[in-house]
Formats: C-alpha cells, structure tokens, sequence
C-alpha cells in the first residue's frame, strides 16, 4: 500500500510538541460556490464567489489537524483519475499526508456540488458518499507507528473497524466522527474513547439526544458529546455532564464547520481535558464559520 508522502509547509501555530494523527475515512472533491440562494426548478444561477478543495469529513480534519502543527495522515480511496490531481494539490499545500487505500482505482473520485447562501450561510449539498469505494484490504499494523490520536468518519467502516480495534491494543485514542448513522457504526463506537456527533446522528431506536447519549453509554463509550449547530454543545461522562456554549459569531458560511471542530478537538484533547477540548474546538469551528470555504479561515491566526 504505497504512501504519497506531501511536503509540508510551515504551520502559523507552531507549538512544542507536534504529535501525529491519522485520520480515517472520506476522500472528495469539493466545488463550492457563493450565492444569492438556492436555484429553483430550471433555473440558472451566477455564482458571487467559488473554491476548489478537497474534502470529506476525515480529510477536513486532518486539514485542521495539520494547520494547529501537527502531522495528519489521510486513510482513504483517491485513486488514479485525474481529478485526483486537485486533491492531492490541496492536500500538498496543507501538509496533509494521503495514504491510498486503492491506488490502482481508475474511476473518478467523489465529488461534492456546495452552495452556500450568502445571507445566511447555509449550504446546500449533493454528493456521492464512499458507497462505491469500499476498501476491504489488509491494514498493517505500522500505519499506526507514532500516532498520537485515530479519528473515524464512518465512510471506511471496515478499515475504521481494523485500526479502531489496533489502536486500543496500543492504548493510542480513537475519536469518532458521528456526523451520520451507517450500517456498521454499532461494531466500532464500542472501541472509541471519544464520540462526537451531530443533532443528526440517530442510531437504531433513538429519537431524542438523551436516547443518543444512552445507547452511547450501554455500548461502553467514555466521553460523549452532541453539537447542535448554534445550540448549546452537550457532554457526558461517567462523572459529569453538562452543556457547553459557543461563540455567537457573525456567519458567512457553516461549510465544514463540524469538520472543523473534530480537527480541532483531536489536537486539543492530547493536551488538555475532554470539556476543555470541546471549548477550544468550538470556537475554532466558529471561527471558520465567519469565512467563505474550508480553507480561508486558516490565513487568520487561530484562537
């Protein structure tokens, strides 16, 4: 399985220690573009602004994991098309490594068409998710050789599954992204130390963030929490449970914002404890929020 090794540029937050981490899941293209609002039916519209990256939710964090000074290695499926070019420039300029689960693949990565209301910065999305791009394939026990935190998006299940159970043989965190419930997530969430979904994660039976936040429990998982957008993040733990406020910001656009924060909260959480972590992701997500794409907020300095 061979490893495209991308140069890395400077970090603007260099700290003492850079730890690794290895970031499982989907791999995108990503079109994004700035307008007045969604199209109706059959009609055209012009686009006010538009960017170009690579995305999924794994790559968008590992992105962030990279920009706070770290080393972030991607785990997913690129492949050989040219469109693959796109990704890996972006990757390249973000220090991001790409370890390819299926390097001979010809077809064309998954692409994500984004439309972002000016106004208000929602985004509308169509895309094609990792179901035509499984891996099922050996995973060698060195693609964990350093790694300080795991993160699992779902979008892999059977890779996650495999480096989720090596990581707790070596005692290395796994974080998983619950952005969405897939079939399979109930054989890896037993194995994360570190849960964190959406208001739109619903497992089998759960219709409420209570039900979440119990059926999380019974299947063992330490830490907990629910992002509910602008609302107030909830936690728990076997001690404590609470809710967590986030910044009010002005927003210009919430595209991968929950991205975002899971990069955020693994360089975070290896330094400092679990509500602490989620304060500091929180408000760097919110500080993606108030630009335009993935990428703009990070020409700022990060909080």
């Amino acid at each position: 399985m061979p490893i495209l090794r991308l140069a890395a540029e400077s970090h603007p937050m260099n700290q003492q220690q850079a730890y690794r981490g290895l970031f499982i899941g989907l791999v995108t293209l990503d079109l994004i573009y700035l307008v007045d609002r969604p199209p109706l039916a059959n009609q055209k519209l012009v686009a006010s602004d538009y960017t170009v990256s690579a995305g999924g939710p794994a790559t968008n964090a590992a992105v962030t994991f990279s920009h706070l000074g770290n080393e972030a290695i991607v785990l997913g499926v690129l492949g050989t098309h040219p469109m693959a070019q796109l990704i890996l420039t972006d990757l390249q300029q973000h220090g991001v490594t790409l370890n390819d689960l299926n390097p001979t693949l010809a077809a064309p990565p998954p692409v994500s068409s984004i439309m972002v209301t000016e106004r208000t910065g929602d985004r509308a999305v169509v895309s094609l998710n990792a179901m035509k791009m499984q891996a099922i394939a050996h995973i060698p026990a060195t693609n964990l050789q350093d790694v300080a935190v795991v993160l699992i998006d779902g979008h892999q299940m059977d890779v996650g599954r495999t480096i989720a159970m090596q990581a707790r043989s070596q005692g290395i965190p796994v974080v998983i992204d619950g952005g969405s419930w897939k079939p399979g997530f109930e054989t890896v969430l037993p194995l994360a130390d570190y849960v964190i979904c959406s208001a739109n994660f619903q497992p089998p039976n759960c219709q409420s963030t209570k039900d979440v936040i119990a059926y999380l429990a019974a299947l063992g998982v330490p830490h907990i929490a629910i992002t509910q957008g602008q609302q107030p993040i909830q936690y728990w733990t076997a001690t404590q449970a609470g809710q967590i406020n986030v910044p009010v910001v002005n927003v210009v656009d919430t595209l991968g914002a929950g991205d975002i924060f899971h990069g955020a909260f693994c360089h975070a959480i290896l330094q400092t404890g679990f509500k602490e972590a989620l304060t500091i992701a929180a408000n760097i997500a919110a500080q993606s929020c108030q630009h335009f794409g993935t990428r703009r907020w990070m020409e700022e300095e990060t909080c």
